[in-house]
């Protein structure tokens, strides 16, 4: 079972940045894509960037966060710039594998508020 575990949280002004980190305990992370997600209160769930062959971005973030993998570390990271308050929601890690079916596996969520 592979554990994601997310860090980088927190409550940051408009126009502030946060970085995002999320790290597995298995290195079969390191063959798989990666992504962030993100979900506002009553909101879906709904993806930020993935990482795969290269770096894909929503049209709401491109050009201000940024996704990073650090094999070595088994981490992927989220540089997040220029925040806004519609960006506030739980950001979630992701890793889709395959087993017989693809699974999914999810960090428990990292807090971000941006508010003024």
């Amino acid at each position: 079972q592979v554990q994601l575990v997310e860090s980088g949280g927190g409550l940051v002004q408009p126009g502030g940045s946060l970085r995002l980190s999320c790290t597995a305990s298995d290195d079969i992370a390191i063959i798989y894509p990666m992504a962030w997600y993100r979900q506002a209160p009553g909101k879906q769930r709904a993806l930020v960037a993935e990482i795969s062959d290269r770096a894909n971005y929503s049209d709401s973030v491109r050009g201000r966060f940024t996704i990073s993998r650090d094999i070595s570390k088994m981490t992927v990271y989220l540089q997040m710039n220029n925040l806004k308050p519609e960006d506030t929601a739980v950001y979630y890690c992701n890793l889709r594998t395959w087993s017989d079916r693809w699974v999914d596996y999810w960090g428990q969520g990292t807090q971000v508020i941006v508010s003024a």
